[in-house]
């Protein structure tokens, strides 16, 4: 590829590179959803239960904290508030986020709210079971393929039961 061509790596593809997990650059098409760009997953060749979403949430016994789970799931507040350790846990309004996790919306990143900022990080325990997710390298439309153990390991993570069924 020459050097023209060549995508730069995101300092989650940097982080990842520098700790020798392998992984896989995606790029997704995105679009504006009001206010916010989002990416487009309707005509991706990746299932939605495979890409990861990333959210960020605050309580009052731990602060920020982020939950990682499937595209076409739910979070459970009440879930994930349990196994914080906190009696409620709710989303850091959208004008406050870039602030607290240093991305912008449709930009979280496990990996990278971790190593800028420590939060504790809780994905989805069907990720353990799916081996590979694909989740944010921190711009919108980029993501990573990565093994979802890797990514728990590196980001001192807890896999937990996190998603309610959509009524």
């Amino acid at each position: 590829m020459s050097k023209k061509n060549k995508i730069h790596k995101t300092l989650v593809e940097q982080i990842l590179d520098q700790h020798k997990i392998p992984y896989q650059q995606i790029i997704f098409a995105t679009h504006k959803d009001g206010d916010v760009d989002q990416i487009s997953t309707d005509r991706s060749e990746y299932p939605k239960h495979k890409i990861y979403k990333t959210l960020a949430l605050t309580a009052k016994n731990s602060g920020p904290l982020v939950g990682v789970v499937p595209l076409d799931a739910r979070l459970s507040y009440k879930k994930l508030a349990k196994v914080s350790g906190n009696k409620k846990v709710g989303m850091i309004p959208l004008k406050d986020l870039a602030k607290t996790t240093t991305y912008e919306h449709g930009a979280n990143t496990p990996i990278g709210i971790y190593e800028k900022k420590g939060y504790p990080i809780y994905i989805d325990e069907s990720a353990k079971e799916q081996g590979e997710i694909i989740v944010s390298s921190g711009q919108i439309g980029r993501s990573v393929m990565v093994n979802a153990e890797d990514v728990a390991k590196l980001v001192h993570g807890t896999f937990a039961d996190l998603t309610e069924i959509y009524e």
